[in-house]
């Protein structure tokens, strides 16, 4: 028996952020966050370490759905609430949802990712290529050893792209580099997405230079930089982030996404944003699925 990787979901959409808007996808969502993002669509400034020492690990919204036992009166994991604040994969994140994961050997994972694709294979008739994003929770927190595993798997050999969907805090292990550095079947993308004050998390955790630095200098990969950003203060932080990253060498495209999980909240922001955007050079994201299918399970 071989080691189980631990997911939350997986699911095919097209992906709708960062630089492959709108490419048919398949998403494997991994268990488990260094980050909580607490405060996401709220009014507090106040930082983690300032959140832990006051004893809050949730935000008021999970907090609710553990007090009311949601966590334990939900059977399936697509049946659990969607929330307007927070993390909103906080079912990936926190370990009161831990029992709704997956727990599964390579083959299995890889027969599953197969099935949700048109025709079972990643490569079309048609020569169109369906994308595999690593996504969480944080996939690069536990998971880099299984990675080599699955996708040197045989029926993974017509794979083209992978893309890391990353709160950019993860060193990679230096067998997953020389094994990302030395294949040539597939392209890599690092879809980094650095954490801002808006989101409850510490500067100092958060934007670490270092840390994209080494994605940045796997061979063969592409790297761009994507901030969830709502007011002026996020627009300053991100100006001051990428003076950060810039100084440790990475020059990159970087991405503006408009907060909301909800097109109600997404919605209050997009035209600011997309201006600000226009205004200093940066590229704007939406946030295509939930324009598509609103904030749902398995987009």
């Amino acid at each position: 028996m071989g080691n189980k990787l631990r997911y939350s979901e997986a699911f095919y959409s097209v992906q709708g952020e960062g630089k492959f808007v709108g490419v048919p996808s398949v998403f494997l969502r991994t268990f488990g966050c260094n980050f909580r993002c607490m405060n996401f669509g709220t009014d507090e400034k106040r930082d983690r370490w300032e959140q832990h020492k006051a004893g809050k690990k949730h935000n008021a919204e999970v907090a609710d759905l553990i007090a009311r036992g949601v966590h334990k009166t939900t059977v399936e994991f697509n049946d659990l609430p969607i929330i307007h604040t927070g993390c909103d994969t906080y079912a990936s994140i926190y370990p009161e949802f831990k029992h709704f994961n997956k727990q599964a050997e390579v083959d299995e994972v890889v027969e599953h990712l197969l099935s949700l694709t048109p025709q079972g294979k990643w490569t079309q008739d048609n020569g169109q290529d369906i994308h595999l994003i690593m996504t969480g929770g944080e996939p690069l927190l536990a998971w880099q050893r299984l990675y080599i595993e699955l996708f040197n798997h045989p029926r993974m050999r017509d794979l083209k792209n992978v893309t890391f969907e990353t709160n950019t805090t993860q060193k990679l292990h230096d067998d997953f580099v020389d094994y990302l550095s030395n294949q040539n079947r597939f392209e890599i993308t690092w879809s980094c997405s650095p954490k801002l004050s808006v989101s409850g998390e510490p500067w100092d955790t958060a934007i670490k230079p270092d840390i994209a630095s080494q994605y940045y200098n796997v061979d063969g990969s592409d790297l761009y930089l994507k901030f969830v950003v709502a007011t002026q203060d996020d627009f300053d932080e991100v100006t001051r982030a990428v003076e950060e990253y810039r100084s440790a060498g990475i020059n990159c495209p970087v991405y503006l996404m408009p907060l909301g999980g909800r097109s109600e909240e997404y919605n209050l922001n997009v035209q600011e944003v997309a201006e600000a955007c226009m205004e200093r050079g940066w590229r704007f994201t939406p946030r295509l699925h939930i324009s598509l299918f609103g904030n749902a399970w398995g987009t």
